[in-house]
């Protein structure tokens, strides 16, 4: 199997993109744009830098649909309808780049608690819609698991994996750190086969620290010897800074081999 390190940093969406060249520098295959702050893929002046950024680094990419305040499985039908449309815009946007975007799946409202199986309803709906779009686009709209908040869908592999099934251009993007904030690092792995992309960071398995690589309890040395069994594509490694992005590269290289 072929595995290629990508580096990720949500921490640095408001800030200016001169890091980005020091991740070819330390050695990385490619950067997952977080298309959100100073780069959102639909602001021109943003769009053409992370072009120029690709071009003159030769990093290729992928892409991480903005999730401030969209909730995919809204009851409420404006809010609803609005985070659709800025997933599939940034689709659109994205499809110049990479033909993988990571999605978050929506969240239990206070109201949704009163029917949940109509928060599941909508966010299905919306997946659809979605994935109609993203394949007409080329991409694969892949829907990340989420961290041990109750209100947050897709913890479980068995949520994941029933909500996208049988759904044109969606797949599944599994984070090792998120599932080990749940305890289910072990129980997501026995589902590689069904997974299109990943992302890679470490924690204490409370919280969604995002640690480099070897800084919490994560067993990395199991992890990488059955992603390396079992997938191929992009690993993205998520990290605060660029310190981290060269410690977690050098765990990487030697625990995925």
């Amino acid at each position: 199997m072929s595995l290629s390190p990508y580096f990720s940093s949500s921490a640095k969406v408001w800030e200016s993109r001169d890091w980005v060249f020091g991740i070819e520098e330390i050695g990385y295959a490619g950067w997952e744009v977080v298309a959100d702050g100073n780069y959102r893929l639909d602001n021109p002046e943003n769009f053409t830098a992370i072009q120029e950024i690709l071009e003159s680094t030769g990093l290729s990419a992928t892409v991480h649909a903005p999730y401030s305040d969209l909730n995919l499985a809204s009851l409420n039908y404006p809010i609803w309808r609005e985070s659709i449309r800025q997933i599939c815009l940034c689709i659109h946007h994205a499809a110049e780049l990479t033909d993988r975007v990571t999605i978050h799946p929506g969240f239990v409202s206070p109201v949704g608690r009163l029917v949940p199986e109509k928060v599941w309803e909508m966010q299905k709906a919306a997946l659809t819609e979605i994935g109609r779009y993203a394949e007409d686009h080329g991409v694969l709209a892949c829907v990340e698991n989420m961290i041990n908040i109750d209100a947050f869908l897709c913890r479980y592999p068995e949520e994941i994996l029933g909500l996208t099934e049988g759904i044109p251009g969606i797949g599944i993007t599994l984070d090792v750190g998120h599932a080990n904030t749940n305890g289910l690092v072990d129980a997501f792995l026995k589902y590689l086969g069904s997974v299109d992309h990943m992302h890679i960071h470490d924690n204490h398995g409370q919280s969604d620290e995002h640690l480099a690589l070897g800084d919490g309890i994560i067993d990395w040395e199991e992890v990488g010897r059955t992603v390396s069994r079992d997938y191929s594509g992009a690993v993205v490694i998520e990290g605060r800074t660029l310190e981290e992005a060269r410690r977690s590269l050098a765990a990487f290289r030697k625990w995925f081999v």
